[in-house]
């Protein structure tokens, strides 16, 4: 199918940008990757009437530690964080996750920014940032900046809460409470596929005391689960038998899915509590 007629801007700078999208107001779409808007646009889910490609925009494309937290630019790929020695070092549920990101092409154009803009419910990227307690940097045409968790961020399936005017220019990871350990189990049918269910889990300790824990959920509700009474029973406490049997019942009863072609929604349900406990219980976990 073709898709519909679009103008084609490819500013060179974000003041051209927010020109672009200036003129054109909702019917605009921001083009990073484009590994979701252009299938949407194809198969006239989506029609805008203009696109504003941003990748000739410099400086957009990095990832680094600022302060103790981490900065990833809008147009930095899925395929760069997954060869990243600063992911691999500092941040283990990221470092985890990139490489189950779709498949290679999806991968080299993809953007983590543009993925959780997308907001699909069973996209990665969202409940990654979700168990960091990730924010998105939102700026307008003034040069002014937003900083939105990803909590509030994504509010429902496939709409952000970004306003009229507004570029994601980045992602933040806030600075960690005590040592990083985690990591992102997914059941996908074939590779490259949805998730059927995934489980990220990211822990901050010190002593063999959890300071943090983020646990969220990806394709088991209408959006992205962040299981806030699962952190609350880990928070304080050391990892064993008992609160990683409960953090994984509390995330298993925040789970939401339905009955598909992937499985029963029990079938789900179970596999929810496997991941928690299977993450939680990992050699490096306990270690730490």
């Amino acid at each position: 199918m073709y898709p519909s007629r679009f103008h084609y801007e490819a500013p060179r700078t974000l003041d051209e940008a927010f020109e672009a999208i200036q003129a054109y107001g909702d019917e605009a779409k921001i083009l990073a990757g484009g590994m979701s808007l252009i299938p949407l646009i194809k198969l006239r889910f989506a029609a805008p009437a203009c696109i504003v490609d941003i990748n000739n925009i410099p400086g957009l494309d990095y990832h680094e530690e600022e302060g103790g937290s981490l900065r990833i630019g809008a147009l930095c790929r899925h395929r760069t964080l997954e060869r990243s020695s600063l992911l691999r070092n500092n941040y283990p549920v990221m470092y985890a996750t990139a490489p189950l990101i779709a498949d290679p092409m999806v991968r080299n154009r993809g953007t983590l920014v543009g993925s959780i803009c997308h907001a699909d419910p069973q996209g990665d990227w969202a409940s990654v940032m979700l168990s960091l307690g990730g924010e998105i940097i939102a700026r307008n045409a003034e040069g002014r900046e937003r900083t939105i968790p990803v909590s509030e961020f994504v509010v429902g399936p496939f709409q952000n809460s970004l306003q009229t005017g507004e570029i994601a220019v980045a992602a933040r990871v806030p600075a960690a409470q005590g040592t990083r350990k985690g990591t992102y189990l997914k059941l996908e049918r074939r590779v490259g596929d949805f998730a059927t269910v995934g489980v990220a889990i990211n822990l901050e300790m010190s002593g063999g005391t959890v300071n943090r824990a983020g646990i969220a959920l990806t394709g088991v509700g209408s959006n992205n689960i962040k299981c806030t009474s699962a952190e609350q029973a880990l928070a304080g406490k050391s990892l064993n038998s008992s609160t990683i049997d409960q953090a994984a019942r509390l995330a298993a009863e925040a789970s939401e899915p339905k009955s598909d072609v992937r499985g029963s929604a029990e079938y789900k349900r179970h596999i929810v509590y496997t991941f928690v406990q299977r993450g939680l219980s990992s050699r490096e976990a306990r270690a730490a």
